[in-house]
């Protein structure tokens, strides 16, 4: 089998708190093969949001192992770890994250200004995305200017626009009525069916129906891990 995109051994995080240590994650291991499409569930507190945090490269483990295609991110100094980020991780998030002043063409660019790349390759590549999530007669537009669900799919938009292995999904529909909600998820199932690995934290099982294997949290524990049957 091809070598896991995503590898955690014994991963754990404790935070500091009035009350003494909190372990938010209690030594979790997990692998995520190129390809999968993962729902991460868990109630409020089950942690989640903390797992996700440190895939992202958001927060540091204080126990354990995170291995992101094939390398340990623990041995990487913060060039080196911006520059796997940059080309391995896309992300998503609730609440889209776009800059109000800028054009949609604009906002889907910015990783690319931080890749150093020239204008008119960030110019293509933003046009070439927004029209990919039907929303390329909107590139000169401001954020305020559209719907929510269209501001997500701007925000999955700038997500690919490094041409990531790995999409990173922190509750991306939380904002969105159940129509729109529809929309997005089949978007994720369509790049899913290009090959790109997607991890979906939710808390809702009609969303995370969509996905192909669901991991469930609780307590900072993983308590199930099955493959399911995607919704249509």
């Amino acid at each position: 089998m091809s070598e896991a995109v995503i590898r955690v051994v014994g991963l754990g995080k404790s935070y500091v708190t009035a009350a003494g240590l909190f372990p938010a994650l209690k030594g979790v291991d997990l692998e995520i093969r190129p390809g999968e499409y993962i729902a991460i569930m868990g109630p409020s507190g089950s942690g989640k949001s903390t797992f996700m945090n440190l895939l992202g490269c958001l927060d540091t483990p204080s126990l354990g192992e995170y291995w992101l295609d094939g390398q340990n991110v623990a041995q990487l100094d913060n060039d080196a770890l911006a520059r796997l980020r940059n080309r391995t991780l896309g992300f998503v998030f609730q609440g889209f994250n776009l800059l109000p002043r800028m054009s949609l063409q604009d906002n889907v660019a910015l990783p690319l200004v931080y890749a150093g790349a020239d204008k008119e390759t960030r110019r293509r590549a933003a046009r070439e995305l927004l029209a990919k999530v039907g929303l390329g007669q909107y590139a000169e537009s401001l954020p305020n200017r559209i719907s929510g669900g269209q501001q997500q799919r701007v925000a999955i938009a700038r997500a690919l626009v490094n041409q990531p292995r790995l999409i990173l999904a922190d509750e991306p529909t939380g904002n969105l009525d159940s129509h729109t909600s529809e929309e997005i998820m089949r978007l994720f199932g369509e790049l899913n069916a290009e090959g790109i690995t997607i991890v979906l934290v939710t808390h809702e099982p009609d969303i995370a129906r969509h996905a192909k294997r669901q991991v469930r949290f609780l307590d900072g524990e993983i308590v199930d891990d099955h493959l399911t049957e995607p919704a249509p």
